[in-house]
């Protein structure tokens, strides 16, 4: 097998319908990416498959039916890599059945979710002993644990960034309507560790209003907001100077959820904990590195006051952003580890 001319079936949650919250989503990276590398990508939406073959357009009801149209897509396409993302219409019994009509077929499951969620790792583990490769955007001693010695091929994959998505250039602009974007799926279920401190996020974000009242802030979720959505959410981050990129727990080591390559890829400068380790990927005039909420308070308050160094470092960690972890390298690094041309541990970033 060659890393030419292949056929990827990706399959996970695609646009199919009109719910809009997945056209930034890193699925769609990936299609880009494997498309942009010269491949046939046959994107196979498992949900949205399963609603349709349902009476009452309910997923769950259609994941009998789900399961076997993949296996007549697969045997009719005959693709040579199989990706799934969150996949988890998709049963593992499904998996083996198609690798015995496809035995060259090689198949991967990535997962952008934590590894500190007992439910996100039961998932992953479910179908380890049917897929040749596992790609996780955490690394460090948590990935370690999960290749139990050696027996399963897990890689750590980046939240990539897409020019035809992150088409925003907040980096470019003084005067932006926003000082500081923060957006929140629930504030207090479950806390948010931020410096060693668990946070209901509502009233973090009151602690940094209370001590930075010069802050124009942009919420989505937070002090009674409401959440944003697909163009609505990009045309807000892009009209930001800085984004808290600020996960439930910074102890896992690279672990963000894909909001880190929103905020980068929109010109918007990313305000993350050191503890996350991406200080060993970016400098400090790259993006804003805070290991206290003092820290971080000083930090927003100068680069309030100075937003040509704003726009400088932003424009620097946008850079750096889409030159180390686009969606041409994180798709080209899943195919060579996928078809053994490099090791899972390999880190070519």
């Amino acid at each position: 097998m060659t890393q030419s001319a292949l056929t990827i079936v990706n399959v996970g949650d695609f646009p199919t319908g009109l719910r809009a919250n997945v056209q930034y989503s890193i699925q769609i990276k990936l299609s880009n990416g494997f498309t942009r590398l010269g491949h046939l990508v046959l994107n196979f939406a498992d949900r949205d498959m399963a609603r349709a073959q349902s009476w009452f357009k309910n997923r769950k009801l259609g994941r009998r039916a789900v399961n076997a149209t993949l296996i007549e897509f697969c045997r009719h396409h005959r693709p040579d890599l199989m990706f799934l993302g969150h996949a988890d219409m998709i049963n593992p019994q499904t998996l083996a059945i198609i690798r015995e009509s496809l035995p060259h077929l090689r198949i991967a499951q990535w997962n952008a979710d934590p590894l500190f969620e007992p439910d996100n790792i039961r998932r992953i583990r479910a179908k380890l002993d049917q897929v040749d490769a596992t790609f996780i955007t955490t690394a460090g001693e948590p990935l370690a644990r999960m290749r139990e010695g050696g027996r399963y091929a897990m890689s750590f994959m980046p939240n990539p960034v897409d020019p035809s998505i992150e088409r925003g250039r907040a980096d470019l602009v003084r005067d932006l309507p926003y000082d500081l974007f923060y957006a929140c799926g629930n504030p207090r279920v479950p806390l948010r560790t931020i410096c060693g401190t668990a946070w209901d996020m509502d009233r973090f974000i009151t602690s940094l209003a209370k001590h930075l009242p010069q802050l124009r802030m942009k919420l989505a979720g937070l002090q009674g907001m409401p959440h944003l959505k697909s163009t609505d959410y990009m045309r807000n981050v892009a009209a930001s100077a800085i984004g808290l990129n600020i996960s439930r727990r910074a102890d896992h080591f690279l672990y963000s959820s894909d909001r880190i390559a929103q905020l980068a890829g929109n010109g918007t400068l990313v305000a993350i904990e050191r503890q996350t380790g991406y200080d060993t990927y970016f400098e400090e005039d790259e993006m804003l590195f805070f290991a206290t909420q003092e820290e971080l308070e000083e930090q927003l308050a100068r680069l309030k006051a100075e937003p040509a160094t704003r726009m400088r470092m932003a424009t620097a960690g946008r850079a750096r952003y889409f030159a180390r972890f686009n969606e041409r390298a994180v798709a080209a690094h899943m195919i060579a580890v996928l078809t053994q041309q490099c090791s899972p541990e390999d880190m070519p970033w």
